[in-house]
């Protein structure tokens, strides 16, 4: 009888400790999550409420963020004022927000921030938000920021062409 009550209590014990399927996440998923998380924290508007797109240009590439809702002026605003902040950060060699964001330090960032006086950072608004324009006449500073934009690019899910 004690060997049956024994048996039953560890069945019960290994059971409880398990979470159900429905709780268990994919380590991607709960990546991207954390992602989102620190990323509503150091852009200052929601990740779900807005699309991010990371563009590789023949001179650099553009950062673009926009209120999925064309009527979000709260997110929009928000938008627009995180960009505007991005583009004085990393024209003076600031990346801290990314580096929060992502928990890592981004790849072409230690390059990005050596060859600093090689990029130009643009911000414009758009319609639903802004965008970053960033250029560059270097190669070697091009190579950089494609590289930081192929990591966004996944680190977002965005989807865009890398």
């Amino acid at each position: 009888m004690k060997l049956i009550l024994l048996v039953a209590l560890a069945v019960v014990s290994a059971q409880s400790s398990q979470k159900p399927e429905s709780q268990t996440e994919c380590p991607m998923h709960d990546a991207h999550s954390q992602v989102n998380e620190r990323g509503e924290k150091g852009m200052g508007f929601s990740q779900t409420a807005t699309t991010h797109h990371f563009l590789l240009k023949q001179d650099g590439g553009v950062i673009q963020v926009e209120a999925n809702d064309k009527k979000d002026e709260t997110n929009r605003d928000n938008i627009r004022m995180h960009l505007g902040h991005i583009a004085r950060a990393f024209q003076s060699g600031d990346f801290d927000i990314p580096m929060f964001v992502h928990d890592t330090v981004p790849p072409g960032v230690p390059e990005m921030k050596r060859l600093q006086k090689q990029i130009r950072y643009t911000f414009e608004e758009t319609p639903a938000g802004g965008r970053v324009v960033i250029s560059t006449t270097s190669d070697e500073a091009l190579v950089a920021i494609h590289s930081f934009l192929r990591f966004q690019i996944e680190e977002h899910k965005t989807g865009d062409p890398k």
